[in-house]
Order: structure tokens, then sequence, then C-alpha cells
């Protein structure tokens, strides 16, 4: 076995800052901070926060430095080659609902790994179980007040937690919830709402113990399961009716109206999707609560609304006549559709056609943009009006990159529809900045000339779906 080398590598190191005054180099091993060797990157961040500090630094030529910095809190600029100084904790579940579980085979590696590191929960937004934790990794946390903790709790009935996330420790793991509320560190809860399983009296019983946690569990998301054709050997699940969808969003609107009352915060949220599939109006701006739980589909379609209403008020100046073509999903295709009209209304010589692409690869169930692929795409657009740009929303495509989940790029489309793609950023003013000047790049795009309040949105209400 190959003996796991000491410290971490430095990767880069910043000019002009602390670390490049104390001549360290990419290369050089970060073996210990205040003499406490670092587990990971808050373990490095919290430390170096001391008034004192003190680095034990191994170099290239295997020499050891020891340097001592009087740095008042100021960041030393080094990077690390892994940028969580550690191995990510891969999940110890196997839920009832998982997606992954849902994927065909053939994928590229990374998208088959099950993410359940706490750690990423508080640099990315990831939400977390819990069972992956010990008491020690609490502890850290509440010592480095790390927060908003996000966390997967689906349901708060430890025997049927413990079914649903196949994992016998699932129901004991939510005392660690009674610990953070303890030690005051914010939290957001997730419900994956499975048809006959967690719903009706069991969501209910779960949004009662959750919102006992007020003020520190700060909000609660309920999405439905997502169920994609590669279902195999797995558990047994169904889709929501629109009247079980409606039943659902009124149970959650009910807790709404009462802990509005009583706390001044809605707190629990049915997604987007939830609306969608029950036909009712998205709730109005105020109800989301500052839109804490956009990552979870929970108001993406309302605010993107408000944005768009808000950038229109803008001075674009004049644009150029001409035709752009949108691609989304099933799910916000109404919703982009109406927003491209509004467009359409204040620059009549811009035409805007808005394709609405089924997903083929994991089956019609799945509706959202953020899992279609470069086929789906080019094989229902091919031969369509698209104009000179096709716009794409960045949901679509790794982060960072230009792929696909597929592993076609943005060049692949391209190339088959004969159509220069335009990569969209995901806020209202970014999509008009977009509809109106496809041929620019967004830092390029014509800023506004009189650009109004930020997004205070006063002035209008939103009826009717985003009417």
């Amino acid at each position: 076995m190959k003996k796991k080398e000491k410290g971490h590598v430095i990767s880069a190191v910043e000019p002009g800052s602390i670390g490049e005054e104390l001549s360290l180099e990419p290369g050089d091993r970060l073996l210990a901070v205040n003499g406490e060797e670092v587990e990971d990157i808050f373990d490095y961040e919290y430390y170096v926060e001391s008034p004192s500090v003190t680095l034990l630094v191994e170099k290239a030529s295997g020499e050891e430095w020891e340097l001592e910095i009087e740095n008042e809190g100021e960041d030393l600029g080094l990077s690390f080659e892994n940028g969580l100084m550690s191995q990510y904790r891969s999940c110890s579940n196997k839920c009832i609902f998982c997606f992954i579980d849902q994927m065909p085979p053939g994928m590229r590696e990374t998208l088959y790994f099950k993410d359940d590191d706490s750690r990423l929960s508080f640099l990315q937004g990831n939400y977390i179980t819990l069972t992956n934790m010990k008491e020690k990794d609490i502890d850290r946390i509440i010592r480095f007040k790390l927060a908003p903790v996000n966390i997967s709790v689906h349901t708060t009935n430890p025997a049927l937690r413990c079914r649903m996330l196949n994992n016998r420790f699932a129901g004991k793991t939510l005392s660690y919830i009674d610990r953070l509320f303890q030690a005051k560190i914010p939290m957001n809860g997730q419900i994956v709402l499975c048809r006959g399983i967690n719903d009706g009296e069991e969501l209910e019983r779960t949004i009662a113990d959750l919102s006992a946690y007020l003020p520190y569990m700060e909000s609660l998301s309920v999405v439905p399961v997502g169920l994609s054709k590669y279902r195999d050997g797995l558990y047994p699940l169904t889709p929501f009716s629109k009247e079980e969808a409606e039943t659902v969003i009124e149970q959650v609107e009910r807790w709404q109206k009462n802990l509005f009352t009583a706390h001044g915060t809605h707190f629990v949220h049915a997604s987007d999707e939830f609306y969608i599939l029950a036909e009712r109006s998205l709730p109005e701006a105020e109800r989301y609560d500052g839109y804490i739980q956009l990552e979870n589909g929970v108001g993406m379609l309302r605010l993107l609304a408000e944005e768009v209403r808000e950038a229109l008020k803008e001075d674009w100046g004049e644009p150029a006549a001409g035709e752009v073509s949108v691609a989304t999903g099933i799910l916000a295709y109404p919703y982009i559709s109406r927003i491209a009209g509004w467009v359409q209304e204040r620059f009549p010589g811009r035409v805007i056609r808005v394709y609405a692409v089924r997903n083929d690869f994991f089956g019609p169930l799945i509706t959202v943009s953020g899992l279609l692929t470069g086929k789906d795409i080019t094989s229902q657009l091919k031969g369509a009006r698209l104009g000179k740009y096709l716009l794409l929303p960045e949901n679509m495509f790794r982060a960072g990159e230009e792929v696909f989940l597929d592993d076609m790029t943005r060049s692949d489309v391209e190339n088959a529809l004969q159509v220069r793609a335009r990569i969209v950023k995901s806020s209202g003013h970014d999509l008009v900045s977009a509809l109106l000047y496809p041929d620019r790049e967004p830092e390029e795009a014509a800023s506004p000339a009189a650009p109004g309040e930020a997004y205070g949105y006063e002035g209008y209400e939103l009826k009717g779906g985003i009417e």
C-alpha cells in the first residue's frame, strides 16, 4: 500500500501576498499550523485567523521551515492542489429515491459519485443526510461556527427515515439537529417527497417537528422525487398526480399561513414543480422569504420573472432586429415563452422562438432543463428555425465547463445545428441581455444606461402563473 504523504501541497501563491513574502512556492507542503495538523480547508482557515500564526512547511528540497507570522487575520494567499484539502466523502446510504441509482450505464465516472460530505454543505450549498457524520464532526461545526448546515431530512420519523435511506443509523442521526439547534447553528432542511411514503400524515409530522427548530432551522423545501426511466430493480415509486400535487400545496400553504402569523416567516416551501404539476399560480415573491431555497427549485421561476420585469425597465438602447431561439425543459417552457413575449412586446424587432426539449435520455418524467443532454437538444431542434443564435441556460452544462451530461459540448451542438450557441447565466438580467445582444459575451453586453432600484420589485404584481 502506498504510504500517505504528509501535509498539503501548495499549488499557487498569490503575487504580493504574505505567502510570497515568506518565499513559499508551488510544490511546497504545508505540514502544520500553530502546531496542529490540518485536516481540511476548515482547519486551515480557522487556524490562520489567529493574530499570531506559526506555519511548518516542507520545501521541495525536503528542508523544513518554521515561519512565524503576525497577520491580523489577513489571507496568506495560498492555494492547494485539493481545494477541500481532503478526500471527498461518499454517501453510505442506499436511498429509495436516489437519482444517481437511476443513471444509465456508460457515462463519465464522476456522475456516479454519491456525495454526502458535510464540508460541501458550507462550500457549495450541498444537502447532506448527516449519516456520514460523527460527534466529532458536529463538534467541529459548532467550534468553527460553520453555517448554514443544509440537511436532507426527508422525514423525522426515525424508523421511516431508516427505511427511506436504507441505513440503520439514519434515524439516530436526527439527534444531530438537536445539537446544532442548541448551539444556534443556522440550518436549512429538504424533503424529497415520495408518493405514499413520506407524504400525507408523515409530511405533517415532519413539518411540525422541524418548525419547532425555528429560528435556527431557517427554511424547509418540499420537492417531488425525480424518476428517470432507468429504475429496473429499484424501489417502486410513482409520480404525483395533479390532484395529489394540489393536496401537497394546500398542506404546505396552511403551514405557511400559521407559521407566518406565529414567527414572521413562511418557513416551508413547495417547489416550482409542484405548482406546475397542480396547474396553480406561483406564490408571490414575498412568500419565498428571500429565496433561500433556490437551489432546490423553490422560487426559481418567480425570481426569474421578477428579475426580467425589473431588467425591462432599464434603458437597453436599440438592439438590432433579428431572430434568436431559446432551448429549455418542458417544466419551464410556458414561463420562458411568457417572458419572451414581454421582451418582444418591448422590442418588436426582436423575434424570439422558445423550444421545449423533451428528455428522451432520462425519460418523460424528467422535465427540468438542467438534466437535458446535447443529443436530445440536437435531435429535436434539427431543422427548426433557430436564427443565428441558440440560447442555452448554464445549468445544462457541467460547472465551469461547456460539457453536457452526455459529454457533448457546446461546439458539438453548434456544428450539429449550424447555429451559434450562447450559454446564458441564470439571472433575469442576463437572460434579457442575451435575448437582445446575443452576439456579445456577457461581460460585453450593453450595460443599462439608467439602472433602477436593485430588484425592489415594487410597482407591479405577478398573478396567474407569471402574468
